[in-house]
């Protein structure tokens, strides 16, 4: 189960509003519908949370490029919304390098899954240097400002969404749109 919701910080507090993410297929677009939160160049939080996986915030200030932290890259990997958020930047590939390098490829009939020499299964991910680490990824100073300390935002879990707005002091504005 997921739940995503911006967070807009305004003259008045924060607003929130809860958000459909079906629509958005990029990183770009997520950006994109965080601005049309607010008509001026406020902070907007993206809070997304699958229950008991991951959790990730996106951070809009304005027209600056979007900040990004994931708690678990490799449980987001899996999921339809948090590879919206791992970008090749974020993950540090070099966004060129597509994976398709036929030299690279290992034909060693192991490819379809069959069992390797040492009967085990061959990786779905494909391992490597392109694999997706555990753990977080992203920028972890992303609420220092807001009263959320790099310490703070690694330790969350569970129902990390609720503790950010509590420590923003958001947590009503969030339960609105829960």
């Amino acid at each position: 189960m997921y739940f995503a919701a911006l967070l807009a910080r305004t003259e008045d507090g924060w607003e929130a509003s809860d958000t459909e993410l079906d629509d958005v297929e990029t990183l770009s677009d997520l950006a994109d519908l965080a601005r049309e939160a607010t008509p001026d160049d406020d902070t907007v939080l993206v809070l997304i949370e699958q229950e008991d996986a991951w959790f990730g915030v996106v951070r809009i200030d304005g027209e600056d490029d979007p900040r990004i932290y994931v708690s678990d890259a490799a449980a987001a990997a899996r999921s339809s919304y948090g590879e919206i958020l791992l970008t090749d930047e974020l993950l540090g590939r070099d966004p060129a390098d597509d994976g398709n390098d036929l030299d690279a490829l290992d034909l060693d009939g192991t490819e379809d899954g069959e069992p390797d020499e040492d009967g085990e299964e061959a990786e779905e991910d494909g391992g490597g240097a392109d694999a997706v680490p555990h753990g977080p990824v992203g920028d972890v100073g992303i609420l220092d400002d807001l009263g959320v300390t790099e310490k703070e935002l690694l330790s969350l879990s569970a129902d990390a969404v609720t503790e950010i707005a509590d420590a923003l002091g958001a947590s009503e504005t969030l339960e609105t749109v829960r």
